[in-house]
């Protein structure tokens, strides 16, 4: 094995920092299926530095190893080899969770996932039930989505959990639908109801079962005008008559709706506008033979149309992301910042006489030299 593994693993157990964190309790699931074992910090940690090492107990070779941005499947056991694989898009999001393809009995016992980030680190403990327990509860077998689900921001996502037919509805005792990367309740089913008031604030009133469905097993759940924040792993808990099984859900690859690409338009037509105002003004500054009024209408174009467009845009977002507070903010700065520019006008003949002999000698290629700084640095 690297060297450069060997130090790592090193560092991820003696170091004790922040806390890492997933569900209690065993993972009782059929073989031959998925799992999804959740590992996650509250706080998203930076890339650079950071570690992570998923690892049975009674093992020194990883599971997985992510290290320096990437996985390592050369520091991998070969029995893993293409079965474990993080969700990459969530790392950035503290999510380290291990997806396991395709079960075996000899998987079954105790994985230990551990972080490392720059002096700190952290681990947890998550359990695949033994199969003498798998095999107690087959009578109670819940199944899932064997792909992660993918939807546009704004529409409606069903997530799949389906209970063995020949279990009665009234001898499921309770069924519950967590977000296991934060650990919150989605959606509660106990005692034959539905307990909406039990879901979590950023669920309420977005989520639900299908009714009708329930007498056959069906206890999928539909997740109503989708967000960016709701991408992360759900997990289906049932419990009937002493046993209790789950299946795991991925949302991930959340596209753009209708009300993005409409700010994502604002704003190009924004930056767009200003370059080709900017450099109209431009030329006609270095023509003696425009007017005024003209070069004056371009100012006043190049002050207020960036801006009134992307205050729209900004408008349009907090449709998209029902902030409601940062999308009056950001359109109030905007329209302020147009008032503001028109307000300081006349007090531009108080200038000192260098600085007005510097901004009329400043030429097209300083202006676009500044322009160039300013667009890299912004991106």
């Amino acid at each position: 094995m690297d060297i450069k593994f060997i130090v790592i693993s090193m560092l991820l157990m003696i170091a004790d920092g922040f806390t890492v964190r997933s569900p209690s309790g065993p993972l009782v699931v059929p073989l031959g299926s998925s799992v999804v074992l959740p590992c996650y910090v509250d706080e998203p940690l930076l890339t650079e530095g950071l570690g992570v090492e998923w690892r049975r107990t009674d093992s020194e070779t990883p599971v997985h190893l992510f290290l320096d941005g990437e996985s390592r499947p050369e520091a991998q056991r070969q029995d893993y080899h293409d079965r474990a694989h993080f969700f990459t898009e969530e790392i950035q999001h503290g999510n380290f969770s291990l997806s396991l393809d395709k079960l075996r009995a000899e998987d079954e016992g105790k994985y230990t996932c551990k972080v490392y980030s720059g002096q700190d680190s952290g681990e947890t403990e998550v359990q695949i039930a033994a199969q003498t327990v798998v095999q107690t509860v087959e009578r109670l077998l819940v199944s899932g989505s064997n792909r992660s689900i993918s939807a546009s921001v704004g529409e409606d996502v069903t997530l799949n959990c389906s209970v063995d037919s020949h279990i009665k509805p009234e001898h499921i005792e309770k069924v519950k639908w967590i977000r296991t990367d934060e650990d919150i309740l989605v959606l509660l089913y106990e005692n034959n109801k539905t307990l909406s008031d039990s879901s979590d604030k950023q669920y309420r009133d977005r989520v639900e079962f299908f009714t009708d469905e329930i007498p056959k097993g069906n206890f999928s759940l539909r997740l109503k005008s989708v967000r960016t924040e709701d991408k992360g792993v759900y997990m289906c808990q049932v419990f009937a008559g002493g046993l209790s099984a789950n299946a795991t859900v991925v949302l991930e690859r959340l596209g753009f709706s209708l009300l993005h690409i409409t700010v994502l338009v604002f704003c190009f037509v924004a930056g767009s506008g200003a370059v080709l105002l900017l450099c109209c003004l431009i030329y006609c500054r270095s023509k003696n033979t425009v007017s005024r009024s003209t070069i004056w209408n371009l100012q006043l174009s190049l002050v207020f149309f960036p801006n009134i467009c992307m205050s729209i845009a900004f408008f349009f977002w907090g449709l998209t992301e029902g902030f409601l507070n940062e999308t009056i903010t950001c359109c109030a700065l905007y329209i302020l910042r147009t008032v503001m520019l028109i307000w300081a006008l006349p007090y531009l003949k108080y200038l000192q006489d260098n600085i007005k002999t510097w901004i009329r000698s400043f030429k097209i290629t300083s202006e676009c030299a500044v322009f160039t700084v300013i667009v890299y640095s912004g991106g």
